[in-house]
Formats: structure tokens, sequence, C-alpha cells
């Protein structure tokens, strides 16, 4: 009992000993992870900063004022007025056309990447093994070295300055089939699709009624990846179109950019320029915003395995 007791007292110090060294390096590496944090929050957030700043000046506040500050006249609401009706109004015309193409891409993209990642990860067919292997293949591609060979196609078919030349490139989506096929393969259980079958539902219903409903927060993820990558798509529809009404956004634009840089309205359309670009990252904010609560209901899955 007393060498216990002493190997106990013995042991007191030093314990007492590791405790602040302990702490102190717990405290140490929180406090230089908060630091890290915070910087990349600052780098994250410092251009949507200069934007916000920058849509209330006019031409003269863009040039001659802090560029991190707000300028003494607030020009906001007269640059949007300006915005709203430049030439006839057809920045509305251009939202419009990025709307179409965004919702449209993501939802029928969406449908796509469930179908063939279901398929991949839950059916047997002939060959599904070397299709993976080359859709694998097709995620190193980038999609800039795919739009010229697609206009040609375009063209062949006499799709080109259509929104179809947009919409049907936007379709395909191998890193959406892959990340679908990865989840379904964890998230929708063997045994669900069998007693689903055993009970008489065909294919089609056993994937509307039990895969889909576990596959929810992934569908989420390739729907708004689809979205943003349709809605700031530069050079597919640079290529495609050449209509003025069918531009999205991101085209529509470049045109004015391109007009107050080398044309003859000289800076007049710089302050509409950046309003525009501001009020262009407000429905992916908003998209965002709503359907993020279905991520969080995805990050629980396989934690009782």
């Amino acid at each position: 009992m007393t060498t216990v007791t002493n190997d106990g007292a013995g042991a007191a110090p030093e314990t007492r000993t590791r405790a602040p060294h302990r702490a102190a390096r717990f405290t140490g590496g929180r406090i230089a992870s908060h630091a890290v944090m915070a910087l990349m929050t600052v780098y994250f957030l410092l251009p949507f900063w200069w934007l916000l700043v920058a849509a209330t000046k006019d031409n003269d506040g863009l040039f001659g004022s802090a560029p991190l500050w707000f300028a003494a006249d607030n020009n906001f609401f007269e640059n949007l007025s300006l915005l709203f009706r430049q030439e006839d109004g057809v920045y509305l015309k251009w939202l419009g056309n990025s709307a179409l193409y965004s919702v449209v891409s993501g939802v029928g993209a969406t449908a796509i990447a469930a179908l063939a990642g279901y398929a991949f990860a839950k059916l047997r067919f002939p060959g599904r093994n070397v299709l993976f292997a080359a859709l694998l293949g097709l995620i190193m591609v980038p999609a800039t070295a795919l739009v010229l060979p697609t206009y040609l196609l375009m063209s062949e078919v006499g799709l080109t300055d259509t929104i179809w030349a947009v919409i049907l490139p936007s379709l395909l989506n191998p890193f959406g089939v892959y990340l679908l096929r990865v989840y379904a393969h964890d998230s929708v259980p063997d045994a669900m699709l069998e007693a689903a079958r055993i009970d008489g539902a065909g294919e089609l219903r056993v994937f509307r009624s039990v895969a889909l409903p576990a596959m929810r927060p992934a569908l989420v993820t390739v729907l708004l990846f689809t979205m943003v990558a349709t809605w700031n798509n530069f050079f597919l529809p640079l290529v495609m179109l050449s209509d003025n009404k069918l531009f999205p956004l991101t085209v529509g634009l470049r045109t004015w950019y391109m007009s107050a840089t080398i044309g003859n309205g000289g800076p007049a359309l710089f302050n509409v320029i950046v309003v525009g670009a501001l009020v262009a990252i407000v429905p992916l904010i908003v998209a965002f915003l709503l359907l993020q609560r279905y991520w969080r209901g995805g990050l629980t899955i396989g934690a009782l395995k």
C-alpha cells in the first residue's frame, strides 16, 4: 500500500507538469487553426466585398476612390436603374436566359446522372466496368477542350445559335454520374432493393421509391454543381450563340465590357457592368441557402453502421 501510495504521489507532480503544456499546446493549435480560417474567410470574401462596394459607385468613383471602401455618394440604386434600362432592358432577357439554361440543364443532368449512377452501382450488365472506366476518363478531359467538337456536331444538325446548343451539352455530367454511383453504392442497401423486387415492384418503381429518397443529398449536390457550372459557363455559349437575345449573363456582360473598352461608348458602362455582376450572383446565393438543408440531412448516413 505504501509503495502504491508513493508511486501515485510521485506521479502527481509529473501529471501536474504535463497538464499545462498540454493545455498550452491545445490552446496554441486552436488559435492557429482559427487564424488560418479567418485568413481563408477574408481571402474568399474579399472579391465579393469589392464587388459590393464598387456597385455603389459611379464611373468616377470606380477609378478615383478607395477600392475597398464606399465613396461619399451612394449610387447603387441609380446604377441598378441604369442596368435594367440599358439597351431596352436586355439584361433581364440575359438573366432569364441564364435561369433557363441553368434550371433545365441542372434538372436534366441530375436525372441522367441519377439513372446512370444507380445502374453502375446496383445493376449487373455486360460492359459495366469498361463503361465506368471510360466515364472516369471523361472526368479528366477539360470541358473547354470539347467545345469546338461540340460546335461541329451542333452545326451538322442545325442547332447552333439556339438554346439547345447550350442545354444539350450541359446535360452530360460525368463527375455527377461518378458521385451518384459512389453515393448509391453506400447509401442504398441491397436488402431494401431485393425486398421491393420480391413485393413485385419493377426496376423503375424500385429506383423511384427506394433509391431516389436515399440519394437525395447527392442529388441536390449534383443539381447545384450543374446549375452553378451552367450559370457561370462562358466559353460554350460564346462559341455557340451569335444572337444577342440568346446570350446568358456571362456573354452579355462581356459584350458590354468590350464596348466600354474598345468601342465608342467609352467607360460609361463600367458601373453598369459591376452592378450587373453583383445582381448575377444573387440567384446562386439564394439557391445555396434554400437547398443547404438537404446536405445536412445526408451527413449522418452510415454513422450507425
